[in-house]
């Protein structure tokens, strides 16, 4: 038996903007995992896909094409030189949130991609493990940034500018997070092609917009850096003006925000591709649990207090 796990994620800074080239910073959320375990099966018997949590079983031989799980272990297996359907039985089973912005999609498939080539013995580094996660989200998600693949694989706080090698970034003071599940489905897809045909339509305009999300991106890079909370917070607030802007905040999201920043957050702002999700919010010890429980009365289905930057 073989087992591999990666975490979920969530981005601080940037989104929308990254997949126009502009830089993003995102962290790993340890808190909550996918597992992917893969036992041998009798011969002949085949492979076996099973996702508990939405309760699908599916033979590898039967499976479409395009079949989202399918196609990451199909990946996997070519890239560790499998070139037959193994007799497997592969469980995926996750305490990620779904379709909220903490890439759950992209944790079950990197999960899967390392316990498959563990399990064939061969190494599963974190750039293979990302490119191979990459390929599937295209899938997914159209024109996905590359940035979930990229900070679930290497778990760890990364600077990500597409299409450039991920960089870690120097945290100076570890900070706490309060993340708050909508509990509305994120379409991720959706939002980001939205954006794009706003894009499309005003490219001047839009462009500007992206420069001014990446000025305040460069800012918090630095303040967290230099261990300046209240700017961090501040620069929070800034870049969710510019998703309001983008048209990817939403009521529901608004109310989750505005409580959080009443409950005492340094600052507040939705995290991924928007319309449903999640909030994030900047807390210390002694808002923490103020601002949890407000989140939860403002309607939040669960809320995870998650640190950035312990070793």
């Amino acid at each position: 038996m073989t087992s591999a796990t990666a975490p979920g994620k969530i981005i601080l800074f940037g989104e929308h903007a990254v997949v126009y080239g502009r830089p993003a910073i995102a962290v790993p959320v340890v808190q909550v995992r996918a597992t992917a375990t893969i036992t041998d099966a009798p011969p002949a018997s085949g492979c076996l896909l099973i996702a508990q949590d939405i309760g699908e079983e599916v033979r590898l031989a039967d499976a479409a094409v395009n079949h989202p799980l399918a196609l990451v272990l199909r990946l996997a297996l070519a890239a560790a030189g499998i070139s037959h359907e193994p007799d497997w039985r592969v469980v995926l089973t996750s305490d990620i949130p779904i379709a909220s912005g903490l890439g759950s999609g992209a944790a079950i498939s990197a999960a899967l991609v390392r316990a498959t080539l563990n399990h064939a013995r061969q190494p599963a580094p974190p750039e293979t493990v990302s490119r191979l996660v990459f390929r599937s989200e295209e899938l997914f998600h159209g024109t996905p940034s590359g940035i979930d693949n990229t900070v679930i694989a290497y778990e760890r706080p990364l600077w990500f500018v597409k299409g450039q090698p991920p960089q870690s970034f120097a945290v100076g003071q570890p900070f706490t997070l309060a993340i708050a599940d909508s509990g509305i489905p994120s379409p991720t897809k959706e939002s980001v092609g939205a954006v794009r045909a706003a894009w499309q339509a005003d490219p001047a305009a839009y462009e500007s917009l992206f420069d001014r999300i990446a000025d305040i991106v460069h800012g918090a890079r630095r303040a967290i850096a230099d261990g300046n909370l209240a700017a961090l917070g501040a620069l929070m607030n800034a870049n969710q003006q510019r998703l309001q802007e983008l048209g990817v905040s939403s009521p529901a999201l608004e109310k989750l925000i505005a409580a959080a920043r009443r409950a005492g957050a340094a600052g507040a702002k939705l995290s991924g591709g928007g319309l449903g999700g999640n909030v994030i919010a900047l807390v210390d010890g002694e808002t923490a649990e103020r601002v949890q429980t407000d989140l939860l009365a403002a309607g939040a289905k669960r809320v995870i207090v998650t640190r950035i930057g312990d070793v």
